[in-house]
């Protein structure tokens, strides 16, 4: 009984490991536009205000404002309403086009949660 206690104990400490680290670091759009290298293709994770968004059947952008400055997001999940505020993960790259306009920093949507008032 003990060893099977034991081995249970080992595999929830391993599973919330795996857990921890498949999930994107928190970060501010600020530290994203200051070293926008350090960011390029790695998993972040973001929260803020949508102030603005552009789409058509089911994908499109839409700009986040998280307090410390503004970053557009691309999604093939559907726009996020203006004002909507959102929790979103995904890969930081530049040169985001849509639409045939340069959005220039940008974040590919992977995850988002929205927040409904």
């Amino acid at each position: 009984m003990h060893l099977l206690r034991k081995g249970l104990f080992l595999s929830a400490i391993l599973g919330g490991a795996l857990l921890m680290t498949a999930c994107p670091n928190q970060t501010t759009i600020s530290k994203i536009n200051q070293n926008p290298a350090k960011y390029q293709n790695k998993d972040v994770a973001l929260v803020g205000t949508v102030t603005d968004s552009y789409g058509a059947l089911g994908t499109g952008v839409y700009e986040l404002d998280d307090g410390t400055g503004r970053i557009w997001v691309m999604t093939t999940h559907g726009v996020p309403s203006k004002g909507a505020r959102v929790g979103v993960s995904g890969q930081v790259y530049t040169g985001l086009q849509y639409g045939g306009k340069n959005y220039g920093i940008g974040m590919r949507e992977e995850h988002r949660r929205t927040k409904t008032y």
